[in-house]
């Protein structure tokens, strides 16, 4: 087991930047990119969505999934600016102590550990329900212990092993939306099925704007949660082969992919499906007969529709409880190299593998699953609740800690053409995004005490999370005496991609063959 470089060094009294280059770069570019684009596929998009057009109709579900995206493309070029400059394992959460508050990086790093604790947690329970789709006979904590054990021992073997299983389990799911976009369309025109629906449901009763601005902005609030989990390829720019070609790349694809497949999606669903349909209610994994796909796809005549989603949603849990595993993993560690953690979940193994923090998380990750299953559901639901908003203040951080990463940069006489990658619409889109993820963050729990009578329960439950963060933050201030770092003060030069021996790509200029080509290397 080797000890990890913390390498720090002064330059005018100024605490420097800690080494954290100590894992192996095995991931490709194309793992990359289907790793960004299987992070936000998932239940939420299969199941799930199919609430949002009760609340909101065609119209404001497709509105709020457009602006949804547009969040994402801001989010994503901003995280892309930076992991390309320095591709370290801590992605954002480190970025936050480089660029802004060593007190902001500790609170965000372990409100996103957290959140990707419960939701590995909430996945392996997943998959025992929909095992029980085809098996009811058999207890789903059985098949919780096996896919536990399949994700453990895929994390084990390295990031080369977990990228190439993310990528064929992220293009299971690809395939299916590409499958479902096409019998949609064909089902919407009437050439199957019998009936030419054109835009028919969007005049029918409330639509296409049901409840109104209340209706888009509880389905607004969904749909940026359902796109939480791109951010994943931001982390893995520190096992990345070569992230200042890799992760723009991934980050221009995971855009227009995701957007084109969960707008597309969207779009079809409200145009088949009408929006008062009872069966758009029935949302999780042991309603999988209910998903709004498959409603479509038993329109278009594919009968055995709820078998085929059943085994891609089930491909959809294993990979994300995999992801889950992978992203607190190389969080924990990397906050024990910043001295944030216990010393020991900083080494590494001669693989490269951060063996300690990857077994820690584990026990943890089984700890709440084993509650779900067997302990107080009350209880649990206030620990899945801890985790609320911590996906929406990580992109608030991003794109707060890239308008500091860019001033700084310029303010300390750097060349923007030195950048292997420029986030475009800057800084238009980082406030863009910032005034509406904060807006989110404040609104998300306004059902809870509008409308109807004071839910106290609900209304903490929703917002615990902030006073946990802050709390957290403030705590670190106060212990470590932590200041602002001022943009004439930071560190632009350890582990940069020039430190770390990487090239700029960013003016090369790439054929559509080369690129095509790239995604099977």
């Amino acid at each position: 087991m080797e000890e990890v470089e913390n390498e720090e060094y002064n330059k005018a009294g100024i605490k420097r930047y800690t080494r954290q280059d100590n894992l192996k770069r095995d991931l490709k570019p194309r793992h990359m990119t289907m790793i960004a684009i299987g992070g936000t596929i998932g239940t939420g998009l299969f199941v799930a969505s199919g609430g949002s057009f009760p609340i909101g109709g065609p119209g404001g579900t497709l509105l709020a999934f457009i602006v949804s995206g547009l969040i994402l493309l801001f989010v994503m070029n901003s995280l892309a600016e930076m992991s390309t400059f320095i591709p370290v394992a801590g992605s954002f959460n480190s970025f936050a102590e480089r660029f802004v508050d060593p007190a902001l990086s500790f609170a965000v790093a372990y409100n996103y550990w957290y959140t990707w604790i419960i939701i590995s947690a909430n996945d392996i329970v997943a998959s025992g329900l929909v095992m029980q789709y085809w098996l009811p006979k058999v207890k789903p904590i059985l098949w919780n212990f096996v896919v536990f054990i399949i994700v453990i021992a895929l994390n084990l073997f390295g990031s080369r092993v977990y990228g190439e299983t993310e990528f064929w389990l992220a293009l299971i799911k690809v395939v299916a939306i590409v499958v479902f976009i096409i019998v949609g369309i064909l089902v919407a025109s009437g050439i199957i099925g019998g009936t030419k629906y054109g835009f028919k449901l969007w005049s029918y009763k409330k639509a296409p704007f049901v409840n109104g601005a209340l209706g888009f902005l509880r389905v607004f609030i969904i749909s940026n949660f359902s796109f939480q989990g791109a951010e994943i390829v931001g982390i893995t720019a520190g096992e990345s082969k070569d992230p200042s070609r890799s992760v723009p790349r991934a980050i221009r694809t995971i855009f227009w992919r995701i957007l084109l497949f969960y707008v597309l999606t969207v779009f079809l669903i409200g145009l088949i499906v009408p929006y008062d349909d009872p069966n758009l209610l029935k949302s999780g994994a042991a309603n999988i007969a209910y998903s709004p796909l498959v409603i479509v796809l038993r329109i278009g005549g594919i009968k055995p529709a709820a078998d085929l989603m059943n085994a891609v949603i089930l491909t959809s849990v294993i990979s994300a409880s995999n992801s889950g595993l992978y992203l607190t993993s190389r969080s924990l560690y990397s906050l024990s190299v910043e001295g944030k953690g216990p010393k020991i979940l900083g080494k590494v193994n001669k693989n490269g593998i951060p063996v300690y923090s990857l077994l820690c998380c584990a026990l943890v990750i089984m700890g709440f699953f084993l509650i779900s299953l067997i302990g107080n559901q009350t209880i649990y639901s206030w620990f899945v609740a801890l985790s609320g908003v911590s996906g929406t203040l990580s992109w608030i951080t991003i794109v707060f800690t890239h308008f500091r990463f860019r001033r700084g940069y310029i303010l300390q006489g750097y060349n923007i053409d030195d950048l292997p990658y420029l986030a475009p619409f800057y800084p238009f889109g980082q406030l863009f995004s910032f005034i509406l993820l904060s807006f989110i963050v404040l609104a998300q729990g306004y059902y809870t005490f509008i409308g109807g009578p004071f839910d106290a329960s609900g209304f903490f439950q929703t917002y615990i999370g902030l006073p946990i963060f802050f709390g957290m933050w403030f705590l670190y201030k106060i212990i470590k005496k932590s200041k602002v770092i001022k943009l004439k003060e930071i560190d632009y030069e350890t582990e940069n991609y020039i430190y770390l021996g990487f090239e700029n790509h960013r003016h090369e200029k790439t054929s559509f063959k080369e690129t095509l080509l790239s995604f099977f290397k």
